[in-house]
């Protein structure tokens, strides 16, 4: 063993080598290469991060992303103001892992109501950082090595990701667009399932199917008669049905949101997801919720406590305090859900009108924030790349935002791989804006309409 004099003879020689006072050795060492878990495999990529940084970058008119872009109602931006003005200094720290008090308490009454049985505040519900949160919360505790879940195409982006990273097989089902009858424009109900077809993708090894209605991207919702079939299914075969449910206030023209979890035999094997952004407008509360049996939810709760452990007191807060106002509006003129879908119908006709007149044909959606729209007819004069394997949509796109100033979403991203050609001619647009947002995509479409092809 060196004594003193032998370390300080060795850090001597050290500094008159190495200025810096460390061995040059180490300065030359380099980390190894490290490979990522394998668990990433093929879901690195992501549209919203791609597509949100080139609507960014150029100056556009922005119906791509889905958020809308006129303020919350003047309540719920009240209760946020409250909660962090009070002198109750608990809103800045830590409160329960599995949900604010106040919150939890008030979902359970109001969803309870709904769902016409009564929920208990601590077994029932589950409070999650926005609806993504609870998504991943039911693949990661549920989805094992060789499930297979059955995914409704199309369908957000995240359901496949989300399944491969918990190990599980992805088997995909089509919505299959029927003509429309005695009407210019396609309906999203035109949009359905073979029953057949669907019956076929449920095995022995099927643990659940991803059920999301009013569907994203295409603004469907399922009628009660599909959701029995998909419930008599799941009851014949003992799956699960992950029901994501984030737009369920945003329905239109008369039709109704059934909640899957209402019908016999569902409530024991659903997870019904919610989210206070798209119900009160206020995507960036990040505030989401799971509603179902405990023997389900139990085993989210390990996951979220070992992750994310705890939301944002504050936020939920202001979520409960919205939600106590709402309950005491619940279907009266005055109630903000009921209001929001009547002004959101009135955008989604404004801007099916407008595509129409410059011979896009928009397939109306029954509910969500979003439509689709069929370019088929549409002649633009997007360059042809050589040796490009990209989509026609992502193509079309990018070349509307860059020299149109008009963004939007392409939509065989909502689709599997094999499907992706057959929907490459469809591109999501989102009429969740404030009415000058409209009017300038609606002027940018009007002065493109008049421009000769190949212009």
């Amino acid at each position: 063993m060196l004594g003193r004099s032998g370390l300080s003879l060795t850090r001597g020689l050290l500094r008159r080598n190495n200025p810096l006072g460390f061995c040059s050795c180490y300065s030359k060492a380099k980390m190894s290469t490290v490979s990522k878990a394998r668990r990433l495999e093929g879901v690195d990529k992501n549209i919203w991060v791609e597509f949100v940084k080139l609507a960014a970058t150029y100056k556009t008119v922005n119906l791509g992303q889905g958020f809308p872009n006129f303020p919350p109602p003047d309540f719920v931006r009240e209760a946020f103001v409250k909660t962090v003005s009070e002198k109750d200094t608990l809103m800045y720290q830590y409160t329960q892992a599995f949900g604010h008090p106040p919150l939890v308490t008030i979902l359970a009454k109001f969803f309870g109501k709904l769902l016409g049985r009564e929920l208990n505040p601590l077994d029932n519900v589950l409070v999650t950082v926005g609806a993504y949160e609870a998504l991943f919360l039911c693949f990661q505790a549920l989805v094992d090595d060789g499930d297979e879940v059955i995914i409704i195409e199309p369908y957000f982006d995240c359901y496949e990701p989300m399944t491969k990273m918990a190990s599980g097989t992805p088997v995909f089902i089509p919505l299959r667009p029927k003509a429309a009858e005695d009407r210019k424009l396609m309906s999203s109900g035109d949009w359905q399932l073979d029953p057949e077809e669907l019956e076929a993708k449920f095995t022995k090894r099927t643990k659940a199917i991803v059920l999301n209605s009013p569907n994203n991207p295409l603004g469907k919702v399922f009628s009660r008669k599909e959701l029995e079939l998909i419930a008599r299914l799941c009851v014949k075969h003992n799956v699960l049905c992950f029901s994501d449910e984030v737009y369920e206030w945003l329905v239109y023209d008369g039709n109704e949101h059934v909640r899957i979890a209402s019908l016999p035999g569902m409530w024991e094997r659903t997870l019904t997801i919610g989210s206070a952004g798209k119900t009160f407008s206020a995507t960036g509360l990040k505030v989401g919720w799971t509603l179902g049996p405990n023997e389900l939810l139990t085993h989210l709760r390990t996951v979220h406590q070992n992750s994310v452990y705890h939301c944002a007191t504050a936020a939920q807060e202001a979520v409960a305090r919205a939600f106590q106002t709402e309950f005491e509006r619940m279907g009266k003129p005055e109630s903000y859900l009921v209001q929001l879908p009547k002004e959101l119908q009135q955008k989604r006709d404004r801007l099916v009108n407008c595509l129409s007149a410059v011979g896009m044909k928009p397939v109306v959606p029954e509910g969500t924030y979003f439509l689709m729209v069929d370019l088929s007819d549409f002649k633009a004069p997007v360059p042809d790349l050589k040796d490009s394997e990209e989509p026609y949509d992502f193509r079309f796109v990018k070349w509307m935002i860059k020299n149109k100033g008009l963004a939007a979403i392409p939509v065989s991203a909502f689709y599997s791989p094999p499907q992706k050609k057959n929907f490459d001619h469809f591109i999501r647009f989102c009429f969740a804006k404030e009415d000058a947002t409209l009017d300038a995509a609606a002027a940018i479409l009007q002065q493109w309409s008049l421009v000769k092809p190949g212009q």
